[in-house]
């Protein structure tokens, strides 16, 4: 798959494709059956397969106050969309230029003269251009004007009838409910960032933690997890993690710290990658370090339990 960032002045091979339109953030089921319309257009006209989205991400710009919200990281959504056959991954900057294109200005400068898209496909209730005023039915008259096909994605639900969204997905990582949350995703939500090296007070009290900053992440109910982390040379390994604030010992903004079962291998300075399974418990603040260690011990126990039933 090859990342292209911006839509102007591209190669001959870098255009003509068949392309999903959406921001992406999660690539949910939802998500994947727009990408999978634009791939069956892709098969039927022979144009490669791509997919755009926006960097920042709008709501970065419309809404710059409101709290963190990001379900996955560049890289993240790259490599989620290379597994689905993507072979074009467009990074399209949402600066002051795009954000003022008309619906009609982006359909045709964006789509049409910059990408010279083959075909469009995009979710049921897309908004496009300024004010938002692009919708699906926009896009097909778009699409005659200017020479691409169009095809829309319906909503796709649960079982239960709830649809799939990354609003959906986000509500249920702060409820604590990661399971419902990778129900959505096809996979479970995973944050990913840089091991830092802290106070290594988790080593001296026998637990160990590689420590990776949520930053702009969405925000998980803060507690303790079942968690399953990658790393750099592609190893799973087991753990327990705590996301927040560790009000025992206090900490400034919401960190994850994951205790790797055993595992005593020098990881600092590297990425990695942990999957939140399943959620044992709130934050607590504890009255003693002796009494927070004899909990994360149970905590340790409990997860083990869920993750390597035969241990």
């Amino acid at each position: 798959m090859r990342v292209i960032k911006g839509w102007k002045g591209l190669m001959a091979r870098d255009r003509g494709a068949s392309i999903a339109l959406g921001n992406f953030d999660g690539v949910h089921r939802g998500h994947q059956q727009v990408i999978a319309l634009a791939a069956k257009a892709a098969h039927e006209t022979g144009a490669p397969l791509g997919v755009i989205s926006f960097d920042p991400h709008p709501r970065q710009i419309f809404a710059p106050n409101a709290p963190a919200f990001r379900l996955m990281r560049p890289g993240q959504q790259a490599r989620a969309l290379e597994a689905l056959g993507v072979d074009l991954f467009y990074i399209l900057p949402f600066d002051q230029e795009m954000a003022s294109l008309t619906d009609r200005d982006f359909a045709q400068q964006v789509l049409h003269d910059g990408l010279g898209v083959a075909h469009v496909a995009v979710g049921f209730d897309i908004s496009f251009g300024k004010g938002r005023t692009g919708s699906p039915a926009t896009m097909k008259d778009y699409g005659q004007e200017f020479g691409f096909g169009v095809s829309v994605a319906g909503a796709v639900a649960d079982d239960s009838g709830e649809k799939y969204s990354s609003t959906a997905v986000r509500d249920a990582l702060r409820d604590g409910h990661p399971e419902a949350a990778a129900a959505i995703l096809g996979r479970p939500f995973a944050i990913e960032g840089v091991v830092q090296r802290g106070r290594q007070l988790g080593r001296e009290l026998g637990f160990p933690t590689a420590n990776v900053q949520v930053d702009d992440y969405v925000q998980p109910r803060f507690g303790v997890y079942a968690t399953r982390t990658r790393l750099p040379d592609g190893r799973e390994v087991p753990g327990v993690a705590n996301i927040g604030v560790n009000p025992t010992v206090g900490e400034v903004a919401p960190v994850l710290e994951v205790w790797l079962f055993d595992f005593d291998e020098d990881i600092y300075d590297q990425t990695i990658e942990t999957d939140l399974i399943t959620f044992l418990r709130p934050e607590l603040k504890f009255t003693s370090l002796e009494a927070m260690v004899e909990q994360v011990m149970r905590d340790a126990a409990q997860a083990r339990q869920i993750l390597m039933p035969d241990f």
